[in-house]
């Protein structure tokens, strides 16, 4: 056994496939349980082994031997470590090692807290403000203004667009590839096309700015990959200052910088056309007041004016 517990050793799985085809009747159906449930059989008696394959528990026992292993308990063992292996390289790769499998619930807050936290940091030292002053001037002034973001790049992209649509701003919000190539071709000099990209290289979006810069509107990137091809395409690039993660965590933490750059934005529109957030607001002067207890017919509107 210690020969096969050296690293680059054949994992259990890879014996198991590799004597499935010398094997026959009984043992072959317990090898072809195994390797459709490799998880179970890990955690599972050789007694249910034997039973879900339809036989005894020493054919279970001889193939146990016959793969190199001293009996069932090795075997099993060795699929648990196997399993576990998988577990682990699936979590890392997807939600990172920052934050582990058993990690207490105020553990995983605590990190997902300071990672948003150090990506405001960076944000704050690295967002260009006289861009934003530009980019703010354009969108407050533009005809219209398209923005584009989708997957997890909709989340902030998505909610400038509410935010500029409540006050006012003429602006259309795209997130599919066919709907943002109409939305760029409808652009002209004087508008402004924007897009939310953590990566920077996504061929929708790159092909969404050309097109608009192509029709002569503004091109504007939120983005985190200051080398990225959209970084050197668009004409104002925002340097949020964390850049795109290999994991969940990490583009959970950059997300935070998106969302602070786009609500600068908002805010900054906003103080172009201050008159706007008054006339737009639900209950502003000359708009309807809906009451709590009302049921929202038209008679029972009030004016506030009145």
């Amino acid at each position: 056994m210690a020969d096969m517990e050296r690293a680059g050793s054949p994992s259990p799985l890879q014996l198991v496939k590799r004597a499935l085809p010398e094997l026959n009747g009984a043992m072959q159906r317990v090898a072809e349980h195994i390797l459709a449930n490799p998880d179970e059989v890990a955690r599972g008696s050789i007694t249910k082994l034997a039973e879900v394959a339809g036989t005894s528990a020493a054919t279970v026992t001889r193939l146990s031997t016959h793969l190199g292993y001293a009996g069932y308990p090795a075997l099993r063992a060795a699929l648990a470590m196997e399993v576990g292996r998988g577990l682990e390289a699936g979590w890392a790769s997807d939600i990172g090692m920052a934050i582990g499998p058993a990690d207490p619930p105020e553990q995983v807050l605590n990190v997902l807290a300071s990672t948003q936290a150090n990506a405001l940091r960076n944000a704050l030292a690295a967002i260009d403000l006289a861009a934003a002053t530009r980019v703010a001037d354009a969108i407050a002034g533009a005809r219209r203004t398209h923005i584009y973001g989708e997957w997890g790049d909709a989340v902030p992209a998505r909610e400038l667009y509410i935010r500029l649509l409540r006050i006012g701003i003429p602006v259309w919000f795209f997130d599919g590839p066919q709907s943002s190539q109409i939305g760029a071709g409808l652009l002209g000099a004087g508008d402004v096309a924007l897009t939310v990209t953590r990566s920077g290289t996504d061929p929708t979006t790159l092909e969404f700015v050309r097109r608009a810069h192509d029709e002569g509107a503004l091109t504007v990137a939120i983005t985190g990959m200051v080398d990225s091809p959209i970084a050197r395409l668009a004409d104002v690039t925002f340097d949020t200052g964390t850049p795109n993660g290999a994991n969940w965590t990490e583009f959970f933490a950059g997300r935070a910088s998106d969302v602070l750059t786009a609500g600068l934005l908002f805010v900054l529109v906003a103080q172009r056309v201050p008159d706007h957030l008054t006339a737009n607001h639900p209950n502003g002067p000359g708009q309807p007041v809906v009451r709590p207890d009302t049921d929202l017919h038209p008679d029972t509107f009030v004016n506030p004016d009145t």
